[in-house]
């Protein structure tokens, strides 16, 4: 027994050493299976979303349609809903649970998540409930690199790396935005920087967006035409609108989880029925304010043209966000992204009308403020302002605004964090994990892995020898990464911040030993 065992450690060992090349090369087959997923989602939600429209158009000239309409909306409702019941990983984003994937803490069938998220999605924001294409994207990716670890039978830490891969590249093709899918991987999944996370997640992200524009171009998602850059005499009203935007964002993570605590605890109604209530509101909305259903892409389209008037702005921010809340707190299988940024869209135009009207400021900056007002808001409820600022940049396709992107997202991200908000991404998580009887993951103790443990500035590791640090049980540390040199690390080994720790440790331990030393290395 004591031979296999070590066997089996050698095994990982020798693995992880020549597991860099293997997970570029895996990445870009995650990029190409990832990529052509989220093209055919992309096509399928807007041949739905066109189907949508010409059905609203025929409700106008037919009365006998609207109630015909209600009734597709109910069957779909109930459809989803079942799916929902007999795959709850589907609910949703699928953000938190592929976070909770990584960690060690659920554990995911790919390819009934594929199916069932896939169909799922497309039925809710083809319904027309607020919700956006990246949170089902990022899950669909996710599925897609755990099947190719699955199917190449993979370790079981290597499969992580692809499952980040996966998510990195839904995010690449749902939005064109390869650099946002990196950063979204090393900011908001692990948290932390990692050069094995950033290969793999960057070839699997470049090679997804490849895929992404062979079938939709080269354009940006958003047509922003001529953006001048913003005069360094009016930075003092971008700072303000950082601090608007970062009070909306803790508003909104306050209503968002309290609308997920209403739908929890209500108890007149099966869980998969909750999908009732948004899809017969967006029957609703379809016949008065059609402008807010789906994702809300033509909104922002008609905030460029400059379309609404100003009391219809504001009609639609407040109607958006309330049915924003409504269909997502059902748990339907979709994001927040797409939705949230509108709403950040919104907030900039109202706000750019007031210092036109009131401040004489030149009309030409209006755009300006509405790119800036996304990025300011998605900082603010996700707390990845990095991810933001290089999203928006990519989505625009525009670099002349970056350094006030950057500042307006930094006023923002300080905003929340003086109110004390958490990132939406982490609550969600936290409630996952703590209000779902999901199964958990319980692996085989024989099988080892090997986690990459970095070491922060100022943590309780930092400048200490290895004798005196008290490392948690069931775990041993076999190798020390300092830049490109690997140390084998000994009793007098001095850890230093920007050292990255390789442990070996059983996989059924993985989640909980992380968590520890993730603590002990100053992750906060």
């Amino acid at each position: 027994m004591a031979n296999k065992n070590k066997h089996t450690i050698h095994h990982v060992l020798s693995h992880w050493h020549n597991v860099k090349l293997k997970l570029m090369l895996e990445g870009i087959i995650v990029g190409i299976f990832t990529g052509l997923l989220i093209v055919f989602y992309r096509l399928t939600l807007e041949k739905a979303e066109e189907l949508r429209n010409k059905f609203l158009e025929l409700q106008a000239s037919n009365h006998l349609m609207i109630i015909v309409g209600f009734l597709g909306l109910i069957i779909g409702a109930l459809i989803v809903g079942r799916l929902v019941v007999s795959e709850p990983l589907i609910s949703g984003s699928g953000i938190p649970q592929v976070e909770a994937i990584l960690k060690g803490k659920l554990k995911m069938n790919w390819l009934p998540i594929i199916i069932k998220k896939f169909i799922g999605g497309v039925i809710s924001i083809g319904a027309g409930l607020s919700l956006g294409r990246e949170g089902p994207s990022i899950q669909l990716g996710a599925a897609v690199g755990q099947g190719v670890g699955k199917v190449f039978k993979r370790m079981k830490i290597e499969e992580k790396y692809l499952i980040t891969s996966g998510a990195s590249a839904g995010l690449a093709a749902a939005f064109n935005a390869p650099l946002a899918g990196v950063m979204f991987a090393l900011e908001e999944v692990h948290k932390h920087f990692s050069p094995l996370v950033l290969l793999s997640a960057m070839s699997a992200s470049l090679t997804a967006d490849v895929v992404s524009k062979h079938f939709f171009g080269l354009n940006p998602v958003f047509n922003f035409n001529h953006i001048n850059p913003l005069p360094i005499n009016a930075y003092g009203y971008i700072i303000v609108l950082g601090i608007i935007v970062g009070l909306f964002g803790v508003f909104y993570n306050y209503v968002l989880l309290k609308t997920l605590k209403i739908y929890d605890n209500q108890k007149w109604v099966s869980k998969k029925f909750n999908l009732l209530l948004p899809f017969i509101i967006s029957g609703i909305l379809g016949l008065f304010l059609p402008e807010v259903l789906g994702s809300g892409h033509s909104i922002i389209n008609s905030l460029i043209s400059g379309s609404f008037t100003f009391k219809l702005i504001l009609i639609i921010l407040v109607v958006k966000f309330l049915y924003s809340m409504i269909s997502f707190g059902s748990g339907a299988p979709g994001g927040i992204f797409f939705p949230l940024l509108v709403l950040g869209a919104i907030t900039g135009s109202i706000y750019v009308h007031i210092l036109i009207q009131f401040f004489n400021l030149n009309p030409e900056y209006m755009n300006n403020f509405i790119i800036l007002a996304m990025a300011g808001y998605f900082a603010a409820i996700v707390r990845a302002p990095i991810t933001g600022s290089i999203l928006i940049t990519e989505m625009t396709g525009s670099l002349t605004h970056l350094l006030s992107l950057s500042i307006v997202s930094l006023v923002a991200y300080i905003i929340a964090d003086l109110l004390r908000s958490e990132p939406v991404y982490e609550s969600l998580l936290d409630r996952l994990l703590r209000g779902n009887n999901l199964t958990t993951s319980s692996e085989n103790t024989k099988n080892k892995l090997i986690l990459e443990i970095p070491v922060f500035v100022d943590s309780e590791m930092d400048g200490k020898p290895i004798r005196e640090l008290s490392l948690p049980d069931n775990c041993l540390l076999v190798a020390i990464k300092r830049g490109e040199n690997e140390i084998i690390p000994r009793g007098d080994t001095i850890i230093y911040s920007g050292d990255y720790l390789n442990v070996l440790v059983d996989e059924n331990m993985a989640s909980l030993v992380n968590d520890n030393l993730m603590d002990k290395c100053g992750q906060y």
